[in-house]
């Protein structure tokens, strides 16, 4: 067997470079062993047991190559105990302009549902809620955790909105930058106030999974431009049968563009170029308050968030075309499905997807649909109760979420693959990649 190289170079097409010209990078051509070994590293797989005699797992990756950059994805696999019994949440999170507000909900969004869950099942014994009252949960819920990330800054201003054009940037600062000792610096310890701002500088997409404890139903909320697709194997090995269940909330939505224009006659400026006031792709989304309030909540509060603005030409353009907010939506679409014996859930941002660039989402989704209904047979999660395979394959046995990666990647072309995890560059050459499968 010859030896491999140790540094090749390839050509990668970077739309930022003034001349557009390729820019040549190297990358390290990578055996079977050395790839399995770095991906592993940098996708860094977890395996979630909910019920290992059922064989109900998650598995997940979070994965970005660039490792000088910190990635702005989050995901949440979550078991929820309501009196004994065992619902289980799971969701990604795309996350942009900073990972404030994309941790923030991450961490809270499994904790207020099971809060609600809670209530609406108060005793063990007690009947499951009708489907329809669970989705209408779901999306109440997380649009009041949305309202809350502004509502919770203006509550420290009385009089909100309205007043804030007569307190002096100095009063502001004061309320908002409490540190417990900043002294023109950022060594103090930022206070309440400050973390409470902070979130509505940033946003982030949110798609999340509810399955109840008899794994029966399925209800999965969205906001944003993620993947969920529900995949059904076939028992006797013939393509398994796959069920897209979100729309997209960007610019290739005719549907949302349409909602945004409906809801701001006399704007054309409302959608600009696919994105919101020019300048935002997702069309729905938690955070990002300068697209949901008036702009003088920005050019007063965020404006004089420490560390301030240094340049604040690029808000101003969009900021003058922000005249009836908001412009993005917190109201998720939520879908609820009937669950079959054995079923397959992916939830993916849109990294995912974008590897399959020139592809059709149709295609693309039956070939997620196709990779990890054979990595589940591969697995063995769906064994005998007890078996030495049971214990193997809902241990260590292979990750369905990193697999799924490895198909997007490239396969088994291991020079694709080298490529695209070991380029030296300095900056993101692809986008934050986040995937869960959870056997159902």
């Amino acid at each position: 067997m010859g030896s491999v190289p140790a540094v090749a170079e390839v050509q990668v097409e970077l739309a930022e470079r003034p001349d557009d010209s390729p820019l040549r990078c190297a990358f390290v051509p990578l055996s079977e062993n050395d790839l399995v070994r770095r991906l592993t590293a940098l996708a860094k797989p977890e395996r979630t047991v909910f019920d290992a005699t059922r064989g109900h797992l998650a598995d997940a990756v979070a994965f970005q190559p660039c490792v000088r950059y910190n990635s702005q994805d989050r995901f949440t696999v979550r078991q929820l105990d309501v009196h004994g019994k065992k619902w289980t949440f799971t969701g990604v999170f795309d996350g942009h302009l900073g990972d404030a507000t994309v941790e923030h909900a991450a961490h809270h969004l499994p904790i207020i549902v099971q809060e609600v869950l809670d209530k609406l099942v108060p005793t063990p014994d007690a009947p499951l809620p009708a489907p329809d009252i669970v989705s209408d949960m779901l999306a109440s819920r997380i649009t009041a955790f949305d309202n809350a990330i502004a509502g919770d800054v203006l509550e420290l201003f009385p009089g909100g909105i309205d007043l804030l054009p007569t307190r002096t940037d100095e009063e502001i600062q004061a309320v908002v930058n409490d540190f417990a000792s900043l002294s023109g610096s950022s060594n103090g310890t930022a206070g309440a106030n400050y973390k409470k701002a902070r979130l509505c500088l940033y946003g982030t997409t949110a798609l999340v999974a509810l399955v109840d404890p008899t794994h029966e139903n399925l209800w999965v909320a969205n906001l944003g431009d993620c993947e969920a697709v529900l995949v059904t194997p076939d028992p006797d090995g013939r393509l398994p049968r796959h069920e897209v269940l979100n729309v997209l909330h960007n610019g290739s939505n005719a549907a949302e563009i349409a909602r945004v224009r409906r809801d701001h006659p006399g704007e054309p400026d409302s959608v600009m170029n696919g994105r919101v006031l020019g300048t935002i792709a997702p069309f729905r989304c938690l955070g990002d308050t300068p697209f949901k309030q008036p702009a003088i909540f920005t050019r007063r509060v965020l404006y004089n968030l420490y560390p301030g603005v240094a340049d604040p030409t690029p808000w101003e353009t969009f900021l003058a075309r922000n005249r009836t907010p908001p412009y993005i939506s917190s109201v998720p679409d939520v879908v609820h499905r009937r669950l079959g014996p054995r079923s397959l859930l992916i939830l993916a941002t849109d990294g995912l997807s974008e590897l399959y660039d020139g592809a059709g989402r149709a295609d693309m989704v039956a070939d997620w649909a196709l990779c990890v209904a054979e990595a589940e047979a591969r697995v063995g999660a769906r064994a005998k109760v007890g078996s030495t395979e049971e214990k193997e394959g809902l241990g260590e046995g292979e990750n369905l979420a990193l697999r799924l990666l490895r198909r997007a990647l490239g396969g088994e072309d291991l020079m694709s693959i080298s490529q695209m995890i070991t380029l030296d560059m300095e900056t993101p050459w692809m986008d934050d990649t986040t995937i869960i499968v959870q056997v159902l």
